[in-house]
């Protein structure tokens, strides 16, 4: 009977508390996406450094906003949901057109019995995916998939590889983080998305 009432009680707290990242990546992430992650730092590096030589000094200037800093400890975090505006900045495009920063849009993030999950909720281009644990306290891994908002949602991951996204999510301020994608399929080597707690 004790057991029983043991057991009940760590399932009732269990419930009660808020859904973390998984522990763990899904083990149907593609080889491409695994190279990918494992190919981040390097891949960061070079877009970032190719998009500084942006002629266009003002978007320059945002990115070392967007970039400025540094990654906090987020495993574990339990005040990541909510309304957040977002916005992305493209790296690396082109020689002619090696950075591209995006206005605002709106995304948001929901923890359940689920997980953690991000969806971008406006613009044309959108993404929605799951957080996981990750070996670095500082960051979080994002597996989702893009989608276009007149398609109305999101395809499962790993059913279209064009649409599969991987990305670092690092905490750089109590309302701010960063969703870093390495080598994306289209437009750009590196992407940064940029959030901010909406008030």
């Amino acid at each position: 009977m004790a057991l029983r009432t043991a057991l009940a009680m760590i399932l009732a707290l269990a419930a009660a508390g808020p859904a973390l990242a998984d522990g763990v990546l899904p083990g149907k992430l593609s080889a491409d996406d695994r190279q990918r992650l494992e190919t981040f730092d390097s891949v960061r590096g070079e877009a970032i450094g190719a998009a500084r030589e942006s002629d266009d000094k003002a978007a320059v200037a945002t990115l070392d906003q967007i970039l400025s800093g540094k990654p906090q400890a987020i495993r574990g975090a339990t005040d990541l949901a909510g309304t957040w505006r977002c916005r992305v900045a493209k790296l690396g495009g082109s020689d002619t057109l090696p950075l591209v920063i995006y206005g605002w849009f709106r995304c948001r993030i929901t923890d359940d019995a689920a997980g953690l999950r991000l969806d971008k909720i406006s613009g044309s281009q959108r993404t929605a995916g799951t957080f996981y644990d990750d070996a670095n306290a500082d960051r979080l891994t994002y597996v989702g998939t893009a989608y276009y908002s007149y398609e109305g949602k999101s395809k499962p991951y790993g059913s279209d590889a064009e649409r599969d996204q991987v990305a670092y999510l690092v905490r750089v301020g109590p309302d701010r983080l960063r969703l870093e994608f390495p080598s994306p399929h289209l437009e750009s080597q590196f992407d940064i998305m940029e959030l901010e707690r909406s008030r």
